[in-house]
């Protein structure tokens, strides 16, 4: 199966992070990289939801997590459904070298599985010495199984529980023989003996089957049209002919519905054991509407998944979607500092002191001489302008300025003007519940063995923040003590006078160094600063070495 490659930004994405990914996964697919998605770690906040919509950008794959699934693991398989003859599917099985075979409805919902000790247990079970063989059958499977030439065929998708007689005896054993059978459910075998084909006939047995090529003649042919038997003529012997109906059962009727199906998004730690007591030591997997879409063997646990990464504004495995240490990381792209990211192979690794990876992305795009569509050149000056507000963060470098400026002239657009817009639709987060508030573009980060996270969001209104306070500092203690941290804070820049208030839940010792004016507790004024990365982390990360 197909790798599929992620690009995918940190975790409660900011616009800067979203784009990047659905912008750097376009590049790669026009390289013909066909197999690259873009994916988010988390739900877009009212900003960048407008920027998708307004632009008719296609916005990246949610992905809650990427904690090992059956998804990741599995491989590609092939299906048969219920009503086909097991002599088509272990012909099927034999010539793709397939362990295992799942039985599928007409709409592709699992039933059962076939595999040989089922099969095995199957012929065990029919063909015994001590007991009438019964096969559930369909007039169809006999004739495709046997490759039989029809002469009569009646009800001939009835599946009905029959017995296999063969007409070797004398004649009147082998007539004491059929009157204590179950005539209306009995498949004859015979020659070319003419007084048993008219005495099967005129007992009307469910079929008859002619071995050898041999035919019924116009008047017997008739009377079975008469009696509605169904007359075949099987090209093999009796022996063979024999075999080949135990065979012309429909698959469903023999399937294992004991191997129960796994979902797609089912954790590996879940289906572990189940796995191991599964027969041949594999499971099929399924959609949520039970549809099957691979299957799973144990041993394919110890590939890698089916997934690689390429992370995007961000290098720190703390801002990362959670389980990415299970994945090979192929590229990290990003303009934030370095973290504490190791990795097994080798990697392309892009980091640059710019206002944002949007620019980078932007220039990538430049550097390799592809031209971007409309909707993706105007989606990264969006990207540029949100990281930056609008030109005027202490992040801002002339590469960001004059990438932005080149970008208003590919899409027409005027930065002043969409600054204002982006700006407008930012304010739509000061209405959500505190919880939700505190938790857009939440970073985590440590110092030393400190964990501490920062939120951050602008606005150009952000006189009602105040009223909110006791509702802020409550939320952000809850995330403090969820995510084990030192302290939480959220920073609320105000794009207008480009300085910020901070509101911060932890310690004492932490807040009685903090130095900033504070009109509340647990509320500061930073004039002046409006830079999470370049301004306010380096000032916390002093504080906290003096705390250390």
């Amino acid at each position: 199966m197909e790798k599929k490659l992620y690009v995918i930004g940190h975790r409660n994405p900011d616009a800067d992070s979203v784009i990047s990914a659905a912008a750097y996964a376009a590049l790669k697919q026009t390289q013909g990289i066909s197999n690259c998605y873009a994916a988010r770690a988390g739900n877009l906040n009212p900003q960048t939801e407008y920027i998708f919509k307004r632009f008719k950008a296609d916005e990246p794959e949610y992905l809650p997590d990427l904690i090992p699934k059956a998804a990741y693991y599995k491989g590609e398989t092939r299906t048969v459904n219920e009503d086909t003859a097991l002599w088509e599917a272990l012909d099927m099985m034999e010539k793709e070298n397939l362990r295992v075979l799942p039985i599928v409805d007409s709409l592709g919902v699992y039933k059962s599985m076939l595999h040989y000790r089922g099969f095995a247990r199957y012929v065990i079970t029919h063909i015994n010495p001590h007991q009438k063989a019964v096969f559930p059958v369909s007039i169809n499977h006999l004739t495709e199984t046997l490759r039989a030439q029809p002469i009569t065929l009646f009800n001939r998708e009835e599946v009905k529980e029959s017995s296999i007689i063969v007409a070797a005896s004398y004649n009147r054993f082998f007539m004491e023989t059929l009157d204590s059978t179950k005539i209306a459910h009995a498949l004859v075998i015979i020659g070319d003996r003419l007084d048993l084909q008219k005495f099967c006939i005129e007992k009307k047995v469910r079929a008859l089957i002619l071995s050898n090529g041999h035919t019924l003649s116009p008047e017997l042919a008739a009377l079975a049209e008469e009696n509605r038997v169904s007359v075949m003529s099987s090209p093999y012997d009796t022996s063979s002919t024999s075999m080949l109906i135990i065979y012309s059962a429909p698959v469903g009727a023999l399937g294992d519905d004991s191997v129960s199906l796994i979902h797609l998004a089912d954790p590996i730690r879940k289906i572990r054991g189940p796995l191991s007591q599964a027969p041949s030591r594999c499971l099929p997997v399924g959609d949520d509407e039970g549809r099957v879409t691979g299957v799973l063997f144990e041993v394919d646990l110890l590939s890698e998944p089916n997934i690689e990464l390429i992370m995007v504004d961000h290098n720190e495995r703390s801002q990362a979607i959670e389980g990415i240490e299970n994945y090979r990381i192929r590229e990290v792209i990003d303009h934030h500092r370095l973290g504490n990211l190791s990795t097994q192979y080798p990697i392309t690794f892009i980091n640059k002191p710019v206002g944002a990876t949007c620019t980078i992305i932007t220039n990538l795009y430049r550097e390799q001489k592809i031209p971007m569509k409309k909707e993706i050149a105007s989606i990264l000056l969006c990207g540029i302008l949100t990281d930056t507000l609008t030109l005027k963060s202490a992040t801002t470098t002339d590469i960001d300025c004059e990438t932005a400026r080149y970008l208003a002239t590919v899409t027409g657009l005027d930065i002043e003007s969409l600054g204002r817009d982006l700006a407008v639709a930012a304010n739509q987060a000061l209405s959500l519940p505190a919880d939700e508030l505190v938790a857009l573009d939440m970073k985590e980060y440590t110092e030393g063995e400190i964990r501490f996270s920062v939120s951050q969001i602008e606005t150009n209104t952000p006189d009602g923040m105040a009223s909110r306070t006791d509702d802020i500092l409550f939320a952000l203690d809850k995330l403090r003590s969820e995510k084990n941290c030192f302290f939480s804070a959220l920073l609320v820049t105000d794009v207008t006078t480009l300085d910020s208030l901070l509101f911060a839940a932890g310690s004492k010792n932490f807040s009685a160094g903090l130095g900033f004016p504070s009109p509340a507790p647990g509320v500061y004024v930073l004039k002046g600063i409006v830079s999470r990365k370049k301004q306010l982390i380096p000032l916390l990360s002093e504080l906290l070495e003096k705390v250390r």
